[in-house]
């Protein structure tokens, strides 16, 4: 395999990610959003992570995963979802994925301005693209924001009201 930087300079982050799951409940789902000013909150802070009947069954057996429930994790079986109230977006399932390259991108230790793609990526892949990104002479800067250019910083203009309605 071959880890190619898709990251490219931007005025703010944006995220782009596609997954594709054999799963006919998931299967495969795209989608874009530029992360200014609390999108993180509004689009992707209630996406839960998700996986197979079996391999809760199999997790839970080797006394893993035992806080998981139905009420944090999408739980699917070929076609169907078994959460009782289903999902809470149609394409929850990228939606968690790209929440998980959010946070990824957050362990660079600085917010990250540029457009990432992901597909079919996880933490590991995600994790060598920052490690590749930063071994990388001339492939990053490390730049001064502006209070204009801060304000678009994915947390940005989140408030304790906008927490309490996204709980």
């Amino acid at each position: 395999m071959r880890l190619e930087p898709r990251s490219a300079p931007a005025p703010v982050l944006s995220i782009d990610f596609e997954i594709e799951f054999p799963d006919q409940a998931i299967g495969r789902q795209h989608k874009v959003l530029a992360m200014p000013n609390g999108v993180f909150l509004r689009e992707l802070s209630d996406s839960r992570t998700f996986c197979r009947r079996v391999d809760v069954e199999a997790m839970q057996a080797n006394g893993l995963a035992l806080g998981g429930s139905l009420d944090n994790a999408v739980v699917v079986e070929g076609d169907r979802v078994l959460n009782p109230g289903g999902l809470r977006r149609s394409d929850e399932f990228v939606r968690h994925k790209m929440l998980d390259a959010l946070g990824d991108l957050a362990l660079a230790g600085a917010p990250v301005l540029g457009a990432y793609r992901g597909v079919r990526a996880g933490h590991g892949l995600t994790n060598q693209l920052l490690r590749r990104l930063f071994a990388t002479p001339g492939a990053w800067d490390e730049i001064e924001l502006d209070a204009a250019a801060a304000g678009l910083l994915p947390g940005a203009g989140v408030d304790a009201a906008d927490l309490r309605r996204a709980s």
